[in-house]
């Protein structure tokens, strides 16, 4: 039996890239997995890949998570069909023009929707069932542009500031409820987001979902706040 088994998981941005291999992973742990994203083909060959193979089942829900309205009803349909939600992974996001010289706001504004407002609808929508059960784990996927800022990056790294600082908010507003907060901060991972990055080494997106289920598996006493991952 895995370390998670008997568990629900959400997973946002779940199509591709980390988000599969959170999803892949968690599944081979045991855990239930409802999948969400945009892109409903590549949602469905992941849904059917892990039931396949993983220990867990999987559920693929079409949401784009930068609307309230989808966000809540991926909550919805993880609870409808495997109970409450015991893990919520916030790991959608969108990488676009990062300068403010560019003046492309409505780059901006979808890095904006994605990174932060989707974070923090997925978090309103599981947040209270995990209150009143004194139980539930909630992971944040940000970056390491959130520690640091290039001359890229501006408005992509505001966002990953973002997400650590809610991460690190959230979990003082949790204490002593029972519900653990991590955020994970990723270095340059190896996948689509990152083709324009020339040969630089990367990481697998294993080793970003390796981190997700180390901070899910500690005991119940342990709240692992923050993890970085970058490659040597």
């Amino acid at each position: 039996m895995g370390k998670l088994a008997n568990k629900t998981a959400v997973v946002t941005g779940a199509s591709s890239g980390i988000g599969a291999a959170i999803s892949k992973v968690l599944a081979s742990e045991g855990a239930n997995v409802v999948l969400a994203a945009r892109r409903v083909d590549k949602l469905r060959e992941a849904e059917q890949e892990i039931n396949r193979n993983g220990s867990g089942k999987a559920l693929a829900v079409q949401a784009d998570i930068s609307k309230r309205a989808d966000a809540e009803n991926v909550i919805k349909q993880a609870d409808e069909a495997f109970g409450s939600v015991d893990i919520l992974v916030n790991n959608a996001g969108q990488m676009l023009t990062g300068t403010v010289q560019s003046g492309k706001v409505d780059e901006w504004e979808q890095m904006i929707d994605v990174n932060i407002k989707g974070v923090l609808y997925g978090i309103n929508a599981v947040l209270p069932s995990m209150i009143e059960r004194s139980s539930g784990h909630i992971i944040n996927i940000a970056s390491v542009s959130g520690l640091e800022v290039t001359k890229m990056s501006t408005v992509y790294s505001a966002t990953k500031f973002a997400v650590r600082a809610i991460s690190t908010g959230l979990e003082k507003e949790l204490a002593r409820t029972g519900v653990r907060v991590t955020n994970i901060s990723p270095g340059m991972v190896d996948t689509r987001l990152s083709g324009g990055f020339g040969d630089r080494k990367k990481l697998e997106a294993d080793d970003i979902a390796n981190a997700v289920v180390y901070a899910l598996t500690q005991p119940g006493y342990v709240n692992v706040n923050e993890i970085t991952v970058r490659p040597v």
